[in-house]
């Protein structure tokens, strides 16, 4: 119990060992149907029997906990009744290719829109997501919660490379650098997003720093029409990926 705290509250520890954790039953789920390792489950008394026979299945240990013991250690306030600890199922840069669509994270730093920019590029078709520069750990107990399982989903490289090398490198391969900001870009639905793209979404307060600029093929913008100056990150994440969905749709075939 005490390592699965520390896991829980330590990015260091993740990071050392390699595994991180997860809490509920739909999370462990994702993980399961993905083929992700589940290495031990902790299972309360309220546990889904079907769950933890399908974990044990994979090749999961299981370690069956009295009543109230995973409150004391899980990071929400009304914890579900099961938590595991996963490897982890990052992958690196050069498994990206030849995607056709890359969401780029440079200094995102809170974990919520972390996990809401995952959930929203597998929900789009997104062919990977990057993390680098300063972004918050992937595997941070919030960040894997709100990506609702996308994260199992969607190939997610968390890259300690200087931002500016990691778009050198996708456009080396032929990838279209297209960085978000508030107001100097192109209406983002005027721009052909059909073509292999990376998007590049930057820090919650102060955006892309200016230093991507010569990295960088062109900038996109969401036009505000009401008061707000701008949608957070997760947001305009959800709004650019979609539109890039849509008119990969609306260039393919027609469904009778």
């Amino acid at each position: 119990m005490q390592r699965l705290r520390r896991l829980t509250t330590r990015r260091r520890s993740r990071r050392d060992e390699g595994v991180f954790v997860v809490e509920g039953t739909k999370l462990l789920a994702e993980a399961l149907a993905a083929g992700a390792k589940v290495e031990t489950v902790f299972a309360g008394p309220d546990a889904a029997p079907e769950l933890l026979s399908r974990a044990e299945a994979a090749g999961s240990r299981l370690l069956e906990l009295g009543p109230g013991v995973i409150e004391r250690v899980a990071s929400t306030v009304h914890p579900q009744p099961i938590m595991a600890i996963v490897v982890d199922v990052a992958v690196e840069l050069d498994a990206v290719g030849q995607a056709g669509l890359t969401v780029v994270c440079v200094d995102v730093g809170d974990p919520g829109n972390a996990g809401t920019v995952l959930r929203s590029a597998e929900a789009a078709g997104a062919d990977a997501v990057v993390f680098c520069g300063h972004s918050v750990d992937v595997y941070n107990p919030k960040t894997v919660r709100a990506s609702a399982g996308a994260i199992f989903h969607v190939p997610v490289v968390a890259c300690e490379e200087e931002p500016s090398r990691v778009l050198e490198r996708l456009g080396d391969r032929g990838l279209r650098r297209l960085g978000a900001t508030v107001g100097m870009g192109r209406d983002y639905t005027t721009v052909d997003l059909t073509l292999p793209v990376v998007l590049v979404f930057g820090n919650e307060a102060t955006g892309l720093p200016a230093t991507l600029c010569d990295v960088l093929d062109d900038w996109v913008t969401i036009p505000m029409a009401g008061r707000s100056e701008s949608l957070n990150v997760g947001m305009a994440a959800a709004v650019l990926c979609f539109e890039a969905a849509r008119q990969r749709r609306s260039k393919g075939p027609v469904e009778e």
